[in-house]
């Protein structure tokens, strides 16, 4: 229980830090790069997951065509 109230009291300390920091000029500066970074990296993220999925794709499409086409013969 303690553990959770450290941790709780960690994260709200944390909020509190990053509000008063935000106030400054170059505290939303920083604020804005690392967002700017989080999006960076979501967006990779999601366009290798995309991309590996439609190489999955392309690889199921040709090997139920194969399986047509020896069903044909």
């Amino acid at each position: 229980m303690r553990k959770l109230f450290v941790f709780v009291f960690g994260v709200a300390t944390g909020f509190v830090a990053a509000h008063f920091v935000n106030q400054s000029p170059g505290g939303r500066r920083f604020f804005e790069r690392v967002n700017r970074g989080i999006t960076e990296l979501s967006t990779a993220f999601s366009s290798g997951y995309e991309a590996a999925e439609r190489e999955q794709f392309d690889e199921d499409l040709e090997r139920t065509l194969k399986g047509l086409d020896s069903k044909d013969a």
